[in-house]
């Protein structure tokens, strides 16, 4: 019985040695953030001739103000402008659209081997 207390006693030395003792109670870390803001910059562009994705956009920010722009080709061929920014009093957009005086030809969908369009009578 001895030594059951005895080595009883040695586990839980063993594991406070290893792990210490840990208490929680009120402390609490605060994050620390920089003291400037922070300046960024972001650029991309999509092409992509399989789903007739075209699209840019380019925005630059210092912390307390934003702009940039957006460009994108609309499925009926127009292109969409936008420029945004916000300089401290709010966001301010200019939208411009061009319109295309004819529309894009697209092939006739295919519907495979043996099959054809559905028919509506």
């Amino acid at each position: 019985m001895y030594k059951t207390i005895a080595l009883t006693l040695a586990l839980v030395a063993a594991v406070t040695a290893q792990y210490g003792h840990q208490s929680y109670g009120g402390y609490h870390h605060e994050p620390s953030y920089p003291s400037e803001p922070i300046k960024y910059q972001y650029k991309y562009e999509v092409h992509d001739p399989h789903t007739h994705d075209i699209k840019s956009q380019e925005e630059s920010g210092d912390g307390h103000y934003v702009k940039g722009y957006y460009k994108l080709v609309e499925p009926y061929g127009g292109e969409r402008i936008v420029h945004y920014s916000d300089e401290g009093h709010g966001f301010v957009a200019h939208v411009q659209t061009s319109h295309i005086s004819h529309p894009q030809d697209y092939k006739k969908a295919s519907y495979g081997h043996g099959y054809s369009a559905p028919s509506y009578h």
